[in-house]
């Protein structure tokens, strides 16, 4: 028993230095824009190319893992995923560590799929729920700790410490991980066209599927440019306050480890979804202020809305998905970083040439779609 969650333990570490390399580069984009002489839209790269992969893999990925045994497959990419982290640290080339991140973005969805797949294989049945939960809890706070600790190291070490100090520690979840079972096997039900057309061909999957879109769209497009806000703000605290704004993330975890009193509080899912929403841009509302501390506040109420909708929204895939809840909880992943991608990128063109207010404005009009396809929702699915 001792053993067996020391090796959670590790999977959990593991995702959490996974979730650190994927949004390391977020808060510090402007560091890189001034360094090599690029423009926002260039610096944002460093984010969109290591989401991008993310919309496909839980599509696809699931192939390597009935090809090769899951063992293998996480170590190996973790093992890749630490030497290009060195690499990252050492180049200094633009197109080269642009080359890195795309890399590195094909490797992150193999290691995150191996990780939910040992898991669920793994744990005891009455402990599968609690081990995701915790796994969640995980992939949250690597989110939080890689956008502020890049922040913090980069005032005091340079920005390339972290990275450094990410591949280090990715070397030893490697050794750490060689203690995985060997004769794990897993089962992965192929991708079929005909599923997907089915599946989209249902009303209430496709405005779900929707709605999750709009929302990591805007929520990815603000944790995207707002370290370029604070640059033009020239807000005091350096690279530290930037990666500090980052605290409300943790209150994901918070919202996660109370759905079920969440929903018993508003009466039913549509309605608790439909609060996260309208708290969701009553954050946003709040980042018009354009001062420091009231922006500190407003992202604990922003990430506060994000995750309760997106965290009962996600449950609602598999309680209506009454077959084939693999494919369906597969789209919804697939959407929620395609969204994402966009996200991280599109709204990048308001901002450059219509600033802050006009940004927020695209993004309160995705909320106001996302509020649209759940009405839909709400009526479909009753």
């Amino acid at each position: 028993m001792t053993a067996r969650k020391t090796v959670i333990r590790v999977m959990y570490f593991t995702a959490v230095l996974t979730f650190c390399s994927l949004y390391a580069a977020q808060p510090i984009q402007p560091v890189f824009q001034q360094e090599f002489g690029l423009s926002g839209l260039q610096a944002i790269l460093f984010t969109t190319l290591m989401m991008a992969p993310l919309g496909v893999a839980p599509l696809f990925y699931g192939i390597l893992l009935e090809a090769y045994p899951a063992r293998s497959l996480l170590r190996g990419a973790v093992l890749l995923l630490a030497v290009l982290e060195i690499l990252f640290a050492c180049t200094t080339s633009y197109v080269f560590l642009l080359t890195i991140r795309g890399v590195q973005g094909l490797l992150i969805p193999a290691i995150l799929t191996s990780l939910m797949s040992y898991i669920s294989y793994t744990s005891p049945a009455d402990k599968v729920q609690h081990n995701i939960a915790m796994y969640i809890g995980s992939t949250i706070m690597g989110g939080f700790l890689g956008r502020f600790l890049s922040g913090l190291s980069t005032d005091i070490f340079g920005w390339r410490f972290f990275f450094f100090f990410l591949g280090v520690g990715l070397l030893v979840c490697f050794i750490l991980l060689g203690g995985l079972k060997k004769d794990i096997k897993m089962s992965y039900v192929r991708l079929r066209t005909v599923d997907l057309v089915r599946l989209l061909r249902q009303p209430q999957f496709r405005y779900l599927y929707c709605c999750i879109f709009c929302l990591f769209f805007a929520f990815a497009a603000l944790m995207n440019f707002l370290p370029f806000e604070l640059r033009r703000m020239e807000v005091s605290l350096g690279q530290t306050g930037v990666g500090l704004l980052y605290l409300g993330y943790i209150s994901g975890v918070v919202v996660c480890m109370n759905n079920s009193r969440i929903i018993s509080f508003f009466g039913n899912e549509m309605r608790a979804v439909s609060a996260g929403v309208l708290i969701f841009a009553a954050g946003t509302l709040v980042f018009m202020a354009e001062q420091y501390q009231v922006m500190f506040l407003g992202m604990f109420v922003f990430c506060t809305g994000f995750f309760l909708a997106h965290s009962l929204l996600s449950g609602l895939v598999n309680k209506l998905a009454e077959a084939n809840k693999a494919l369906a909880n597969g789209m919804y992943i697939s959407f929620y970083y395609l969204g994402g991608t966009f996200g991280s990128f599109l709204p990048g063109i308001v901002f450059e040439h219509f600033g802050w207010h006009a940004f927020l404005c695209v993004l309160l009009s995705m909320l106001l779609a996302t509020f649209f396809f759940l009405q839909l929702l709400s009526r479909d699915s009753s």
